[in-house]
């Protein structure tokens, strides 16, 4: 019977169909670790990692939020029953991303190569950025147009792309230099996979569009969708995540400048598995999220502290089995991978534990977005970047791994902390699990 409710509700179906898509990409992911951390020497895993967290920062900024604000604009466009103008709109997004990249690059090579070496005390790292960085603009592309596929209403072929196909090439890629022996090739490989990519989907879009009537017929003051409305439109939305993919920045980089591309792969092994928590958040808040804005929209506040209350305690739930097995099987856990990956015991421990104190805040980051205090929250996430860079630069020298875990749980449990008290003052809800 729960079966057929499931089966009748689209959301629901939905919900659950990109969960297990999500949960093949998280499996894929521990996979390729598996592979590498066995097979690979930690410096070259390192220098992969750390490639992998500079361009998820870099492309945050270049990509601008609009990986987002075109699901918004498509939304808009649907209701006015306008959508052969996000053909348009695609274009303008993908010129602006590259002004951005060349902008970065510019700035880059305006840095020089010098500074760049002394401040990570490696020769090897500007070599390294500077690869990612000619990259940056097929990585941002790859972003963006997963996210326009997901607007064109093909979810799931987003999913996949999003979570399991930008691994493909890089796996493939991994398992040849491994046969051949030219490991150090890692990292090239993993930047090559994206150009293909930025490819593949930009042909995937284009083929969608075509079956889209043409919007060449339009005036062009029929759309309003200019480069600086787009900018406005968008920007607010990359900020949060700026900020949360540069706590997530800082350590691995502070890390790789004081105790090398070695401890970075121990380091993000710890991280890889404290990924596992994050995706039942997100799962939690995607599920939530519309409901939150409705029930405010309404002033339904009955139901909606409710729904607050019972996504803290899903939250909770989900997140205790999860934590004790981990902390009680840390040591083997972190051996599976590679007797040097226990290192980072004591890091994997306190990013857990932390994230179990978080979860007790339930949704109050979310409550903040879908009540149109997004602009607070921004605030409040700047504020925890500034804690997170100061704990880094301090604590990482002295305790390596242990310093980096610890200034991440506090930035972390300072901006939920923050957010429910923010929600209390304002609105009067206790959105805490109780």
């Amino acid at each position: 019977m729960g079966f057929n409710k499931i089966k009748k509700n689209p959301f629901v179906l939905q919900s659950l169909k990109t969960m297990f898509l999500r949960i093949i990409g998280v499996v894929t992911l521990f996979g390729f670790s598996l592979f590498l951390t066995h097979n690979y020497d930690p410096k070259i895993i390192g220098q992969f990692d750390f490639i992998r967290i500079v361009l998820l920062v870099l492309s945050s900024i270049c990509v601008l939020g609009t990986d987002q604000s075109i699901l918004y604009f498509t939304g808009i466009l649907k209701s006015k029953n306008e959508i052969q103008k996000l053909k348009m709109i695609y274009k303008k997004i993908v010129l602006l991303i590259f002004v951005l990249c060349l902008l970065v690059l510019l700035i880059f090579f305006g840095i020089g190569r010098n500074s760049i070496n002394l401040f990570f005390n490696d020769k090897s790292t500007y070599v390294l950025m500077t690869k990612a960085i000619i990259a940056l603009f097929f990585y941002s592309i790859t972003l963006f147009n997963t996210e326009t596929i997901r607007a064109l209403d093909k979810i799931y072929i987003a999913e996949l792309f999003r979570n399991t196909f930008k691994y493909v090439s890089v796996i493939f890629g991994a398992i040849v230099l491994f046969y051949y022996h030219q490991e150090t090739y890692l990292v090239d490989t993993f930047l090559i996979g994206f150009v293909a990519l930025s490819i593949i989907t930009t042909i995937i879009i284009f083929r969608l569009f075509k079956k889209q009537k043409d919007d060449s017929i339009l005036p062009s003051d029929t759309n309003p969708f200019s480069y600086s409305f787009i900018a406005h439109k968008s920007y607010p939305m990359a900020i949060s995540n700026l900020a949360v993919f540069l706590m997530m920045t800082f350590d691995i980089v502070f890390l790789k400048k004081f105790k090398g591309d070695e401890t970075v792969a121990y380091y993000a092994i710890a991280m890889k598995l404290v990924s596992i928590l994050f995706m039942i958040n997100n799962s939690v808040y995607i599920s939530v999220s519309l409901k939150i804005a409705q029930l405010y929209t309404d002033n339904n506040k009955k139901e909606l502290l409710k729904t607050l209350k019972q996504s803290a305690r899903m939250i909770v739930f989900l997140t205790v089995p999860v934590v004790l097995f981990v902390c009680l099987f840390s040591e083997n856990i972190l051996y599976f991978f590679g007797e040097n990956y226990t290192q980072s015991k004591q890091a994997l421990l306190i990013l857990m534990v932390g994230q179990l104190f978080a979860s007790f805040f339930g949704v109050s980051a979310i409550y903040l977005n879908m009540t149109g205090r997004q602009s607070i929250f921004q605030i409040v996430l700047i504020f925890a970047v500034l804690v997170n860079l100061i704990l880094n630069i301090i604590l990482i020298p002295e305790y390596s791994m242990t310093g980096a875990a610890i200034a991440f749980v506090s930035s972390l449990l300072f901006w939920n902390i923050v957010t429910a008290i923010i929600v209390y003052k304002k609105d009067k809800l206790l959105i805490l699990f109780h």
